[in-house]
């Protein structure tokens, strides 16, 4: 069975604090907020996967960001 995107994204930025969700993943417990998304961001656009960052004002209350499969 091949890897998700989700699982090689997951392998590639190794995040101590994640929660799996129903399509995607989300990161937590993140200092530097805008410097985790950049970096998401590049493994995403690096690996040509198929994977969307999302960030709302709540999540980045508490250090956190979601990668979701792109529709």
């Amino acid at each position: 069975m091949r890897p998700t995107d989700i699982q090689k994204f997951t392998k590639k930025y190794d995040p101590s604090k994640s929660k799996l969700l129903k399509n995607g993943i989300e990161i937590r417990g993140v200092v530097e907020i805008e410097k985790a998304i950049n970096r998401a961001n590049e493994i995403i656009d690096r690996h040509g996967l198929n994977l969307i960052v999302v960030n709302t004002a709540e999540m980045a209350s508490y250090g956190a960001f979601e990668v979701r499969e792109a529709v």
